[in-house]
């Protein structure tokens, strides 16, 4: 536990020295990019280009970016993952009202209790990840959708890179 906060507060510190986090498609999604993170973590204002409401899922698709990629048949996250995770966190916090569903994803090779399964530790490694940034457990649901719901369709390597995620979802309490 010691460890992770640690790694939370270098992470933090790291990101504060920083005007602007940038995310890479890959990691925030073909939804996400990162918005401008401030003094102690904070979110700044968010996109001015955007149209997005405040504290909607839309919002954190364009300003924090909504989900985080996994390598193949692996639930541990990366540490392009754990800042979008971060990201999340700050944003979390921002928007108090705001509950999340984290659902979790596995490409189509397998069979489907074996991603269910998968998507269900993805899933849950993100929630976990959330809660010990200080995001309240009650406000944080999972689901695992297995193979059964791809983002990209295809038999290759970058469409399954696209499908092994973890998506959180905003939902208002």
């Amino acid at each position: 536990m010691f460890k992770k906060f640690l790694c939370l507060t270098a992470a933090l510190v790291f990101v504060s020295a920083c005007d602007t986090v940038g995310v890479n498609e890959g990691e925030g999604g073909a939804h996400g990019s990162a918005g401008t993170i401030g003094s102690m973590g904070r979110i700044a204002e968010p996109n001015t280009a955007s149209t997005a409401r405040l504290g909607t899922q839309e919002d954190m698709v364009v300003n924090v970016g909504d989900r985080v990629f996994f390598a193949f048949d692996k639930s541990d996250l990366s540490s392009q993952a754990q800042a979008t995770l971060d990201r999340q966190a700050t944003w979390l916090k921002r928007y108090a009202d705001a509950n999340v569903v984290i659902e979790g994803h596995a490409d189509e090779r397998g069979t489907r209790e074996y991603n269910l399964a998968l998507g269900e530790r993805r899933a849950t490694a993100a929630k976990n990840y959330l809660i010990a940034g200080g995001i309240n457990a009650s406000r944080i649901k999972t689901v695992s959708y297995g193979k059964e719901r791809p983002a990209v369709v295809g038999n290759n390597e970058a469409a399954w890179a696209q499908n092994r995620r973890a998506v959180t979802v905003v939902t208002q309490q």
